[in-house]
């Protein structure tokens, strides 16, 4: 191996504080590589450039010894670890987008609840058009994927004032807030429950998790935020629910996705969509930067990196 290359997806000049012994190498999902791909020893996943583009240059990776995603979720890289070489460690961003994507979950909670979308269009027509609506306090919430991101939901939705706050996780456990109850426990709380927030990674265990049983168990005109991922939800057994007028949902994630113009969720009664922009705000670059200079310190030190969610071999 000629040198030890670390890629990194933002240009290393714009980053103070990088150990001095990798030479570092700006890729962002170019078509052309800008160096040898069999020199790289850690490699930064390009934020936002879909599957193909992130694995792409695994396979010419021999030497790669850290793939670290800048996402908190790993689904658009997970296919390639099998390939990659016996040891090499997958890291996701845990902690970057916590706060932006937290944000996003309680704004489409309180525009969908006190009907934002709907003044919105009144106000395009000129028309004052009061309503009456739900607010978040005194409600119950319930938080299904309790990692960071559901911690840092649950952080602001508490000066809201719900009534209750559940919380669930994979693993039960108690957290600062309260305890975390398991995915067995859901059959129990969702009937309970008036917003539903979706914050779990995309695994084989919650792949359609919230299918046509899990809504029909959440009462009649509760609301589902979800923040995490499209998959997580099966868009049929969702606008079967929606249509009938019985739930309401808002989504910043959507199965399939992009959304197709001509997709039904669009016109889904009580139904408002965001372009899955939980994660890139103002919040995410210098949070990201942090997390790659820690991540390359440790690596070079000869520390194991954090945030490790799967090993290669």
């Amino acid at each position: 191996m000629a040198s030890a290359d670390v890629w990194l997806p933002i240009p290393p000049a714009e980053m103070d504080g990088l150990p001095e012994s990798f030479r570092y190498v700006h890729w962002d999902g170019e078509e052309e590589f800008p160096a040898d791909p069999a020199d790289c020893v850690f490699y930064a996943v390009p934020y936002l450039k879909g599957p193909a583009v992130a694995v792409r240059p695994l396979a010419h990776m021999p030497n790669v010894r850290v793939v670290q995603t800048l996402t908190a979720g790993i689904d658009h890289v997970e296919s390639a670890v099998p390939q990659l070489p016996r040891g090499t460690l997958l890291c996701n961003a845990r902690g970057v987008h916590d706060a932006s994507t937290a944000e996003l979950a309680l704004a489409l909670a309180l525009a969908s609840l006190r009907g934002i979308p709907s003044f919105v269009r009144a106000q395009d027509a000129g028309r004052w058009r009061q309503a009456f609506r739900p607010s978040l306090a005194d409600r119950t919430a319930l938080i299904v994927g309790y990692g960071s991101i559901g911690a840092a939901v649950e952080d602001r939705l508490v000066p809201f004032e719900p009534e209750a706050v559940h919380r669930v996780a994979r693993t039960a456990r108690t957290a600062p807030r309260g305890p975390v109850h398991t995915l067995a426990d859901l059959p129990r709380l969702l009937p309970g429950a008036d917003v539903v927030f979706l914050t779990t990674p995309l695994t084989d265990a919650t792949r359609r998790l919230v299918d046509a049983d899990f809504l029909s168990r959440m009462k009649d005109g509760a609301l589902l935020v979800n923040v995490a991922r499209g998959a997580v939800v099966d868009t049929g057994a969702l606008l079967a629910e929606l249509e009938s007028g019985r739930l309401r949902a808002a989504l910043d994630v959507t199965d399939p996705e992009p959304l197709p113009g001509d997709h039904p969720l669009w016109k889904a009664p009580g139904t408002l969509i965001t372009p899955h922009v939980g994660g890139p705000t103002s919040a995410f670059m210098p949070r990201a930067k942090r997390l790659l200079r820690a991540q390359l310190r440790r690596f070079a030190a000869g520390e194991e990196p954090e945030n490790v969610v799967a090993a290669a071999g």
